[in-house]
């Protein structure tokens, strides 16, 4: 079954409550995004595999270590370009992957309009960004274009999640942990997650 890590960090739970006011503006909203975002990626990266190394400080030698393995985030566009900038400033020499998908409004499944990973994976581990995980769908399928990319872990990172989008990566992909900031009580009738924070796209670029 999925690993399924909801921060409990009291700056988490700080941010992301003014996060869900609706009276934030989209400038507060996207620093807010960022802060919690590259929290979040703290948490998801303890397991990260690391090799020795050392380094010569102005006093002498110093034993430390580098990470192994080569990096990718993947925002899933277009709301999860938000998150890469909170990230990308904790692993500077991470790899930045787009994958273009938006949901439907009448059926709720994705549908892809962007992808331009190379044919041979250059990263061997990937974090999929995305605020909202509400349905599951593009989160899935952002999971099956990796594998089949074939990348070696893949994991999820994203600040909302609803049950039933837990569900749907559970069944779909149960070797993905999923890192969320808090799993909120449901969908509403029209894919919304609620309480939630509504839609994390028109609120961070101002197009609600």
């Amino acid at each position: 079954m999925t690993t399924i890590y909801e921060s409990s960090h009291p700056l988490v739970a700080h941010k992301l409550t003014r996060l869900r006011d609706k009276t934030t503006k989209p400038k507060k909203f996207r620093e807010l995004i960022r802060e919690i975002s590259a929290l979040l990626a703290y948490e998801a990266t303890t397991d990260l595999e690391t090799a020795p190394m050392s380094v010569e400080t102005p006093m002498g030698e110093a034993a430390g270590v580098e990470l192994k393995q080569p990096i990718g985030l993947v925002p899933i566009l277009r709301s999860g370009l938000g998150m890469v900038e909170g990230i990308w400033g904790l692993m500077p020499t991470a790899e930045v992957w787009h994958i273009g998908l938006y949901r439907d409004e009448q059926t709720l499944q994705p549908v892809q309009y962007y992808n331009k990973l190379p044919l041979e994976p250059t990263v061997s581990v990937c974090l999929v960004l995305d605020p909202m995980l509400a349905t599951g769908g593009s989160a899935v399928a952002t999971v099956d274009i990796l594998k089949e990319w074939g990348v070696q872990r893949i994991k999820f990172v994203g600040i909302l999640a609803a049950p039933e989008g837990v569900k749907a990566m559970q069944e779909a992909h149960p070797d993905v942990p999923l890192h969320l900031a808090v799993i909120d009580e449901k969908l509403n009738e029209i894919g919304y997650i609620v309480p939630g924070l509504g839609d994390a796209g028109d609120r961070q670029f101002g197009t609600g």
